[in-house]
C-alpha cells in the first residue's frame, strides 16, 4: 500500500488496484503538487463539507466515474449533482472491494458554501479509518482534541495517522501531540497547516513534541509504503 500526502489535508492511497483520494482540495491549494487534470481516482473519501476539503470532488468524480464515500448529508448533496455516492455515518463501517472504511467522530463544523454564498448543511464532520492489507490508516479530518481518540486507537490499532496541527480551526501542535499519545499510532504525519495565514505552523516543531518520536513530515508528493 502506497500512501502519499499532497498539501493541506489531501492524502492519496494506492491499494488493491484502486486509487483513493481523501479531501481532494486541489484548485486553490497552493501547497499541493497535484493538478486536477492529472488526478484519476477510483474512490474519493470526504471527512466533512467545508470547501477546502470537498474541493474538486464533483469534477473528479464525474470525470472518472469515481465513487464518493461520505456522511449521509454530503452524499445526498453530491448525489443531487449527479455524483455516484455511498452514504455512511459516524460509527458505521462498510467493507468495499478495495478495503474497509469506518467513520469516527470529529469535533468541528461542516457546511458547504455555494457560488451564491449560500451555506449548505453537511451533517456531522468525521474522521476516517481505512483498513486494507492488514494495515489501518486514520485521517482525523478537521478536529479538536477529544479523549475518545484513545478508544479509537485501542479498538483499531493504527499504523499511520494524519493529524491536523494548524490551530485556529483545529488542534494546534500541542493538542495534536497529545492526540498522538492517545491514539498510539505507529507513525504520525501532520496535516492541515501553512495553507492559510491563520494556520501557519512549523511541522518539525510538532514532530519534536511527540513523546514516542514517531512522526514524519511529508512534503507534497512524498509517500510512505505500508
Amino acid at each position: 500500500m502506497k500512501v502519499s500526502y499532497h498539501g493541506h489535508s489531501v492524502v492519496q492511497i494506492q491499494v488493491n488496484g484502486k486509487r483513493i483520494i481523501i479531501d481532494p482540495f486541489i484548485r486553490g491549494n497552493q501547497l499541493t503538487d497535484l493538478r486536477v487534470e492529472d488526478v484519476n481516482p477510483d474512490v474519493i473519501l470526504l471527512t466533512h463539507g467545508h470547501n477546502d476539503h470537498v474541493g474538486d470532488t464533483v469534477e473528479l468524480a464525474k470525470k472518472n466515474n469515481a465513487l464518493v464515500i461520505a456522511n449521509h448529508e454530503i452524499s445526498t448533496f453530491l448525489g443531487w449533482q449527479g455524483v455516484n455516492t455511498h452514504g455512511m455515518h459516524i460509527g458505521g463501517a462498510h467493507q468495499f472491494d478495495f478495503g474497509k472504511v469506518k467513520l469516527t467522530q470529529a469535533f468541528h463544523g461542516s457546511s458547504y458554501e455555494t457560488e451564491n454564498q449560500e451555506l449548505v448543511y453537511c451533517g456531522m464532520p468525521a474522521g476516517i479509518l481505512f483498513m486494507a492489507e492488514g494495515k489501518t490508516i486514520y485521517h482525523a479530518g478537521d478536529t479538536g482534541l477529544f479523549s475518545d481518540m484513545k478508544l479509537i486507537g485501542e479498538r483499531h490499532p493504527i499504523d499511520l495517522a494524519f493529524l491536523p496541527i494548524g490551530d485556529n480551526f483545529t488542534m494546534g501542535p500541542e493538542d495534536a501531540a497529545y492526540a498522538a499519545k492517545l491514539l498510539g499510532a505507529k507513525t504520525i504525519v501532520p496535516i492541515h497547516y501553512n495553507t492559510f495565514p491563520p494556520i501557519k505552523q512549523d511541522p518539525n516543531q510538532f514532530i519534536d513534541m511527540l513523546e514516542n518520536k514517531n512522526g514524519k513530515v511529508l512534503g507534497a508528493g512524498e509517500f510512505i509504503e505500508l
